[in-house]
């Protein structure tokens, strides 16, 4: 589930948080992120951070930092990530144990997968599951 299996993904969901160390926290101990970088300011904003699951990755960084994606994101809202996970039940345990607010438990979907959806900290939804297209080069 966690950690990297190598390659490079060509698409990199990139999310701000007013506080990005609690959602870099919550992101590793309720849903299994794995830290791969995390660069801060002086200030201590996170500028920059690469989180793996699978053999995907998300960035993360802080709201206010004045950079341009900061400015072109500033009025945007919350946003929606589907991330493949083999074992849906007990990725789904663990960010209950974590006190993750959970939208929908464990479901399985007509279209072969099972997956559950959760709200992180300031918003965002969270989707897992086991659906994964291949998608062919």
């Amino acid at each position: 589930m966690a950690g990297m299996t190598g390659g490079r993904p060509s698409i990199y969901p990139t999310l701000l948080y007013a506080d990005a160390k609690a959602a870099i926290r919550q992101l590793t101990e309720a849903f299994g992120f794995t830290e791969l970088s995390v660069f801060e300011g002086e200030d201590g904003a996170v500028m920059h951070a690469e989180l793996v699951q699978g053999n995907g990755a998300v960035m993360i960084g802080s709201k206010g930092t004045g950079s341009v994606f900061d400015k072109a994101m500033k009025n945007a809202g919350t946003t929606g990530v589907y991330i493949v996970v083999d074992d849906v039940d007990a990725h789904h345990r663990r960010a209950v144990d974590h006190g993750a607010e959970i939208l929908m438990p464990p479901t399985d979907q007509d279209y072969g997968s099972r997956d559950y959806m959760a709200r992180d900290l300031e918003g965002n939804v969270w989707s897992f599951g086991t659906y994964a297209p291949e998608i062919s080069g």
